[in-house]
């Protein structure tokens, strides 16, 4: 008995890769004689037999989720486990149980939450759990003594540097080519980011913290994964890459040198790519980054100065669009909209800045959402005073997606015209894109022209009733699809489609 069974549930869009963070979690329980079951439901559709197979004669069962709908099949799993194992504990971990350790631990069929920084709580955890030995003091976890939710200290943070490489060995990295079509790396080459966004859980996460392992060790570890798994592209989790600039430019250029050709994406802020050289970003391009998404969120200054994203500049958007056309990078801005306060003018200011920029810049497309409240956010106490309930359940949170979470200052007809209002933007842009195409007829060019003609004036008057252009495009998803801030790819379903 010293197996341990690590589940992630599946989340929407095609599967990133094999999931780092339950390889980060395997490392040090290997190292010390334990052996790693993963079960990824994203590329195991048959993950309730896994489930039941792989717990027969394990020490635990671990579970790692963010917020949203992956919370239901996390509560799947779980119960699944306790109906056919109710002595095998079941360990929550990952953002979400980090950020409400008391309230996940209020669920009968889970028994243990690891906070934060995982690695060496998790092994701590198993380990107790293979001698018999109770919870109590194991720093970064809270756990259920006596039926009792007990909360130990928090566990200093380690340096990622200090932490022993994923383990991805474990990964079928042709599983996931097999279900997402590309045959990618998720890598973490830091996290954290210094800003403090009051609409993010990074900053309450890492407490804006930057923690980045060297351009040396990067370069090394990611030739090394691509060589050998035959990986085309690399995907940096990163929060914001470019916080040091230096080092990003060491790892462009080690990759460059490396001599092999594989595309790699990172997120960052406009501030931080506007501060690189038109070189500098050529340079980028050179060593295969082929997409940036950057979190510009809003164009309207006061709602930028709501969300306390003072570092954000309308002219860094253009600056960094295009440096990145320049250097053949493609570019992806997440907006977001609805946030509490934010008015039809500040919605206006973000269409007409943004399509200003879509227009001047070809490499540009935009992923675009609602706000949604994710837990422990600074803008909280904020919220609840302008009438948000907190949900009061783990199960609850898992309603939090765009659509199904109702925001009080956003409801009935004004939640329809903004959302109507992001379908029409969209919309609009993609037109602009696919009318460029030279293998498109005059005739569909035309009609796509007078389309378009049709949306901008909506935009410029927030008229939204009647959305009949969305509704005859409902066939043509390409054209409303919003895309991946992190790999440029469409997601899911048409905007339009709801609208």
């Amino acid at each position: 008995m010293n197996k341990v069974v690590l589940f992630l549930p599946s989340y929407s869009g095609p599967p990133l890769g094999p999931p780092a963070g339950l390889l980060c979690l395997a490392s040090p329980l290997r190292q010390a004689g334990y052996e790693v079951s993963i079960i990824d439901a994203a590329v195991a559709p048959a993950w309730r037999r896994a489930v039941e197979k792989e717990t027969n004669g394990a020490l635990c069962f671990g579970v790692s989720l963010l917020t949203g709908p992956m919370i239901l099949e996390a509560i799947e799993a779980a119960v699944c486990v306790k109906r056919l194992l109710p002595q095998l504990p079941v360990v929550f971990g990952g953002w979400h149980p980090s950020l409400l350790p008391g309230q996940t631990l209020q669920e009968s069929f889970i028994d243990i939450v690891v906070r934060n920084q995982g690695e060496l709580t998790f092994l701590e955890v198993v380990q107790r759990i293979e001698s018999g030995q109770s919870l109590a003091g194991v720093a970064g976890c809270s756990c259920k003594i006596n039926s009792r939710i007990h909360h130990n200290p928090d566990r200093p943070v380690v340096q990622r540097s200090a932490l022993p490489p994923p383990a991805y060995d474990l990964a079928d990295f042709d599983a996931y080519e097999q279900v997402g079509g590309e045959r990618r790396l998720p890598y973490a080459s830091s996290v954290g980011c210094p800003y403090a966004c009051s609409y993010c859980t990074d900053s309450v996460y890492y407490g804006r913290r930057f923690d980045a392992l060297s351009s040396r060790r990067v370069v090394q570890e990611v030739t090394s994964l691509v060589a050998r798994y035959g990986l085309r592209d690399v995907a940096l989790l990163d929060s914001n890459f470019l916080v040091d600039r230096r080092r990003a430019m060491e790892i462009a250029r080690g990759f460059l040198d490396s001599k092999l050709r594989f595309g790699w994406t990172f997120q960052a802020s406009t501030d931080l790519l506007s501060k690189l050289s038109d070189e500098q970003v050529r340079l980028l391009g050179e060593s295969g980054v082929k997409h940036i998404g950057f979190g510009v969120e809003s164009a309207s200054p006061r709602v930028l100065a709501r969300m306390n994203r003072h570092h954000q500049r309308v002219e860094d958007i253009f600056e960094a669009a295009r440096k990145c056309r320049d250097a053949g990078i493609r570019a992806t801005f997440n907006l977001i909209f609805g946030f509490p306060g934010e008015t039809e003018a500040d919605r206006h200011e973000t269409f007409e800045v943004m399509g200003a920029a879509a227009c001047q810049y070809d490499n540009v497309t935009f992923s675009p959402n609602v706000f949604l409240p994710y837990p422990a956010i600074p803008i909280w106490p904020e919220l609840k005073s302008l009438g948000l309930r907190e949900p009061e359940r783990l199960e609850d949170w898992s309603a939090l997606s765009p659509g199904r979470f109702e925001l009080p200052w956003l409801e009935g007809a004004a939640y329809r015209n903004v959302k109507r209002s992001v379908c029409f933007f969209v919309l609009h842009d993609k037109i602009a894109h696919a009318s460029r195409s030279r293998s498109m007829s005059r005739f569909a060019r035309m009609a796509l022209r007078g389309i378009r003609k049709s949306t901008r004036w909506r935009l410029k008057h927030g008229c939204f009733r009647l959305p009949v252009e969305l509704w005859l495009l409902r066939a043509r998803n390409r054209l409303t699809a919003s895309h991946s801030l992190l790999t440029g790819q469409a997601l899911g379903r048409s905007p339009a489609e709801t609208c």
